[in-house]
C-alpha cells in the first residue's frame, strides 16, 4: 500500500475520500482554489496547497499544476473523486506518466467509455441490451435530423461525453428538434469541451437502475448489487435507494450479469457503476457506464458493509477484492437524499450565498450525513451547490423511509434556499412510499411535490415571538448590568403601564400578509394573542441555545434564528420562516412602471433570442443564462415587447441585474 495521497477535489467528496484514506493510516493531500481556502476538505487533511482562482478552469481542471503539487508535496497516488478530471483519460495517463498511482481504472477503460456513442457500439458486440438511437460520428444538422426521424419522437438529446443531465434535452416534436440540438452542443462544449451528441428513443415512464460494479487487476469482477436512482429533476438525480424497490433475484442476476460482462469487455479495473433503464415489461437498456465512484455510492455502502473508497485505495496498490460475489448479501435498505442550495419554486434554481447557520442531526448507525460545507462557508457561482447528501438505513424500507422524513426535519440551514421541503414532500408522498414511481415522478406529482408556500402556523407565530420577546429580555438585563441605575424603570421589558394593560406587539411578514402579534405580560407567562385566538405560554433558552417552550401545555424544543429581519423556526413540524415587519420599509416598495427581466443568480449570458423592438407572447425564451456549468431560459412573463436588451452575449452578470427592459401589454399588466 502506498503511503500518502493527493486527492485532486473538493468539497463532500474530497472530505469523504480523506476519511478512509486516514482510516487507512495514509498522509492526505488536499487541494484549494482562492474561493475554497477556507474550506473543510482543506481543514481535514493533513496539509493543503493552493492551486488557483476559483474558476474551476483555472484550479481543479488544471493537470499539470496538480502533478506539480503532487510532486512538491512527496504524493505517491492521485484520487480524482468525481467530477472535473475523475473521467478524464489524459488526466489517468499524465499520473502513470509522473509515477503516480491513479486511483481509478485505465486510461484505455475510461476512452472506451468516455463516449457514450462509442461506449454504445462496444456494448452492442458486447450483447448488452441498447435502447435504439444514433450514436454515429457524423454530427452534421442534416444527418441528426435524418437520424431523429428514424428513431421518432419523442427522442432524446444527449451530450456523448460527460453526464450529470448537463447537455440533455427531451424533443418531444421535430420543431423543436434544431433548438435542443443548439443547446445541448453549448451546454456539452462548455461542461465537457466536446459537443458531440448522440440521439436515443425516449422511453415514456422508465425507472433508472444502475449496478455498482468493482475489478482488481487480477481478473476478479463483480457487483455490489443495485441502486434505484428514479427520483430525478433536470436529468439529476435527487433520491438514490438500495436496493431497488420490486427487484427480483431474477432480475438482478440478469442486470448483474450484463454489468460484469460490460466491464470486462473493457478490461475494467477499480470502481465503475452500469447504468440502465428499465421499462414496465422488465426489459433493461444500457445507458452509459460511469467510470468513476458515484455521487450516491453510500447507499451501496450500507447495504453493504462495505468502504468502497477503502476498496479503491487497495485495488489501485494492486491488491485483490477483499471478497467473492458470493460472500456478498443485501442487508436492509438505504436511502440517500441530496439537500442542494437551490429553489424548488424557482424550477430548481441554485440559491447563492453564505450559510448563515447549518445543523445537521447526529450520525448514528442509521444515519451518515456526508458534506463539505460548515457554518458560515460561502455557496458561490463557481461549484455545484450540493449541501449534503443525507443517508438513512434500516431493516426494510418502510422503516428507511420513516427515518428518513424524520432526519430531513431536523436539518436546519439559513443563508440559502434548499431543496429540504421538496425532500420531505418526495419521502412522504403515498406513491413513493409504495415503490410506485419512475424517472418521470416528479413531473407527475409537481403540483404536490412543490405547493403554494403555507401560512406559518400558530405554533410557528408563537414560537418567533417568545424568541424575540426572550432576546429582548436579555438584551434589557446586559444594558441594566451596565448602567450606573439598574433598577430604573427604563430596563424593564415586561410593557408595565400605569393605567393600561402590558403588552407588545409584533408585527410579522408571512409571504404577501402581514401578521399582528400581541404579547399580554401575566406573572406566570405570557398570553399570546394571534388572529385566529389567544395562546398561554412560557418559554426559556437552553445551554444550546435553543428554544424550551410551552403552549397551551404542550412542551416543545425549537431553534429560532434571525438573519436580518428574517426569522427561521425549526421544531418538530418542520421549518417556517417569517420576517419581521419594518413599517418603514414600505416607502421603498413603490413599482414603477414597465419593467425588466433580472438574472436569477450570477451567471454569462451565452445567447440572446429576441432583439429590441420585438413584441413576444407570454412563455417566449428571451436569454439563455449560464450559471454553474447549466443553462436557464429567461422567458416573458408576460405579452409584451422587449424595449432594451441591457447586455451582450459573453457579457457576465450579476444576481439581480436587470437582464433586458419589457413592457407588458396593458391588458396583462398586474
Amino acid at each position: 500500500m502506498f503511503d500518502s495521497l493527493l486527492i485532486a477535489n473538493r468539497g463532500e467528496i474530497a472530505c469523504r475520500i480523506i476519511r478512509s484514506a486516514r482510516d487507512m493510516g495514509l498522509r492526505t493531500i488536499a487541494v484549494y482554489s482562492d474561493a475554497d481556502r477556507h474550506a473543510r476538505h482543506v481543514a481535514l487533511a493533513d496539509e493543503a496547497w493552493h492551486i488557483g482562482p476559483a474558476t474551476a478552469a483555472q484550479s481543479y481542471l488544471q493537470i499539470e499544476r496538480l502533478l506539480e503539487v503532487a510532486r512538491q508535496s512527496g504524493a505517491t497516488a492521485i484520487h480524482p473523486g468525481y467530477g472535473f478530471l475523475a473521467e478524464n483519460a489524459d488526466f489517468a495517463e499524465a499520473c502513470v506518466a509522473a509515477g503516480l498511482i491513479f486511483v481509478g481504472p485505465p486510461a484505455t477503460a475510461m476512452r472506451a467509455m468516455g463516449s457514450k456513442s462509442a461506449a454504445k457500439l462496444i456494448m452492442q458486440q458486447a450483447g448488452v441490451p441498447l435502447v435504439p438511437g444514433y450514436h454515429g460520428a457524423d454530427q452534421q444538422l442534416e444527418t441528426l435530423r435524418g437520424a431523429a426521424s428514424e428513431i421518432g419522437f419523442p427522442l432524446l438529446v444527449k451530450a456523448s461525453a460527460g453526464g450529470g443531465g448537463k447537455g440533455m434535452r427531451v424533443v418531444h416534436s421535430a420543431t423543436e428538434l434544431d433548438a435542443a440540438i443548439a443547446g445541448a452542443r453549448r451546454e456539452a462544449a462548455a461542461s465537457f469541451g466536446d459537443d458531440q451528441l448522440l440521439l436515443e428513443r425516449y422511453l415514456e415512464q422508465p425507472r433508472h437502475v444502475e449496478l455498482q460494479v468493482f475489478a482488481d487487476s487480477h481478473g476478479n469482477t463483480l457487483h455490489l448489487f443495485e441502486r434505484d436512482c428514479s427520483v430525478q429533476r433536470r436529468h439529476q438525480k435527487v433520491l438514490e435507494e438500495a436496493p431497488a424497490p420490486g427487484f427480483t433475484d431474477e432480475l438482478r442476476q440478469a442486470m448483474g450479469a450484463a454489468a460484469i460482462s460490460a466491464a470486462r469487455t473493457i478490461e475494467y479495473v477499480g470502481a465503475g457503476t452500469v447504468e440502465f433503464l428499465l421499462d414496465s415489461a422488465g426489459s433493461f437498456y444500457f445507458i452509459e457506464m460511469n467510470t468513476r465512484l458515484q455521487v450516491e455510492h453510500p447507499v451501496t455502502e450500507m447495504i453493504s458493509g462495505q468502504d468502497l473508497v477503502a476498496w479503491q485505495l487497495a485495488v489501485a496498490a494492486g491488491g485483490a477484492l477483499p471478497c467473492t460475489q458470493e460472500n456478498l448479501q443485501i442487508k436492509g435498505h438505504a436511502i440517500e437524499a441530496r439537500i442542494y442550495a437551490e429553489d424548488p419554486l424557482r424550477d430548481f434554481l441554485p440559491s447563492i450565498g453564505a450559510l448563515q447557520h447549518l445543523h445537521f442531526p447526529a450520525e448514528d448507525a442509521h444515519l451518515r450525513i456526508d458534506t463539505g460545507v460548515r457554518q458560515n462557508d460561502e455557496i458561490s457561482i463557481h461549484y455545484d451547490p450540493l449541501l449534503a447528501k443525507l443517508i438513512v438505513w434500516d431493516q426494510d424500507r418502510t422503516a428507511a423511509l420513516r427515518r428518513l422524513r424524520r432526519a430531513l426535519k431536523q436539518v436546519e440551514v439559513v443563508g440559502v434556499k434548499t431543496n429540504l421541503a421538496f425532500l420531505g414532500a418526495v419521502a412522504g408522498h403515498a406513491a413513493f412510499g409504495a415503490g410506485n414511481f419512475d424517472t418521470g415522478f416528479i413531473d407527475k406529482y409537481r403540483s404536490e411535490l412543490l405547493p403554494e408556500p403555507t401560512q406559518a402556523s400558530a405554533q410557528t407565530l408563537v414560537l418567533a415571538s417568545l424568541f424575540l420577546l426572550l432576546r429582548r429580555d436579555a438584551k434589557a438585563q446586559q444594558s441594566a448590568l451596565k448602567s450606573t441605575d439598574p433598577h430604573a424603570p427604563w430596563h424593564r421589558t415586561d410593557g408595565w403601564r400605569l393605567n393600561g394593560d402590558n403588552l407588545h406587539r409584533l408585527s410579522f411578514d408571512d409571504g404577501e400578509n402581514q401578521v399582528q402579534v400581541v404579547a399580554h405580560y401575566r406573572p406566570q407567562n405570557y398570553l399570546i394573542e394571534l388572529p385566529s385566538g389567544s395562546l398561554a405560554a412560557t418559554a426559556c433558552f437552553d445551554p444550546a441555545g435553543r428554544l424550551q417552550a410551552t403552549i397551551d401545555g404542550q412542551q416543545l424544543t425549537a431553534r429560532v434564528v434571525r438573519n436580518g429581519m428574517e426569522l427561521s423556526v425549526f421544531s418538530s413540524a418542520g421549518s417556517q420562516s417569517l420576517i419581521l415587519h419594518d413599517p418603514y420599509a414600505d416607502a421603498f416598495c413603490q413599482e414603477e412602471p414597465g419593467g425588466s427581466l433580472n438574472a436569477p443568480m450570477p451567471g454569462k449570458i451565452i445567447a440572446l433570442l429576441v432583439e429590441n423592438g420585438a413584441w413576444v407572447k407570454r412563455g417566449t425564451p428571451l436569454v439563455i443564462l449560464e450559471a454553474m456549468k447549466m443553462e436557464h431560459t429567461i422567458a416573458a412573463p408576460h405579452d409584451g415587447t422587449v424595449t432594451q436588451m441591457n447586455y451582450k452575449v459573453g457579457a457576465l452578470v450579476d444576481d439581480g441585474a436587470a437582464l433586458l427592459a419589457f413592457d407588458p401589454d396593458e391588458g396583462t399588466r398586474l
